[in-house]
């Protein structure tokens, strides 16, 4: 059987910035790292981000005026605050539909912001940006026991288990790091392992 291939990756424009068809069949959230002047007249700001492969997000008029209506006009006070982008087919050039980057959420706002934009030279329609949560940070990682704290740890719950089922429980629970334990410390393995036969013989008694 053939493995999954995943045909985004085999789609992505060559480009030198982030464009809509990097966005064809999925959104993004990016989390701003600098902002800076682009130097085109028809895309002057260029918004790096984490992970940007060296392709910034460079807004494009209608969304400079999204971003200064909800963010401010100081593009420093960017950095470390997130949007999400899609890709939004109706965009026209020329009167044909291209497709563009549409904003459809933004950080540090507290609630829906709408704001009327230009469609075409006669028409203007409501723009709403979504308030983006708040990033979940990750719980730091508890360090890892060694053999030997794993061993103490075990040590201190044996003589405090009062039934046999509780006995039994354990056992289950550490048949694989009880073996483990003996491949790397066979010393502090024996001495817990005269724990376990103890535990056993106070809560289930003498093996027949």
């Amino acid at each position: 059987m053939n493995a999954v291939v995943n045909l985004l990756n085999t789609i992505a424009p060559k480009s030198d910035q982030l464009n809509a068809d990097d966005l064809i069949g999925r959104a993004i959230t990016i989390k701003v790292t600098k902002v800076s002047i682009s130097g085109t007249p028809e895309q002057p700001i260029a918004i790096g981000y984490e992970g940007d492969g060296g392709k910034p997000y460079m807004p494009c008029k209608s969304m400079r005026r999204v971003l200064v209506h909800i963010w401010g006009g100081d593009g420093n006070a960017y950095v470390g605050r997130r949007m999400s982008l899609y890709r939004d087919d109706k965009v026209q050039f020329g009167g044909m539909a291209v497709g563009g980057i549409r904003i459809s959420h933004m950080s540090d706002i507290d609630e829906p912001v709408t704001m009327a934009l230009t469609a075409t030279r006669a028409n203007r329609k409501p723009f709403t940006v979504k308030p983006l949560p708040p990033e979940v940070e990750a719980a730091p990682a508890k360090p890892r026991m060694t053999s030997e704290q794993w061993a103490n740890e075990q040590m201190r719950l044996l003589p405090n288990m009062e039934t046999e089922d509780e006995f039994y429980e354990w056992v289950k629970k550490t048949g694989l790091a009880m073996t483990k334990l003996k491949t790397a410390d066979e010393s502090t393995w024996a001495v817990l392992n005269d724990l376990v036969a103890a535990t056993r013989t106070r809560l289930v008694g003498e093996f027949e």
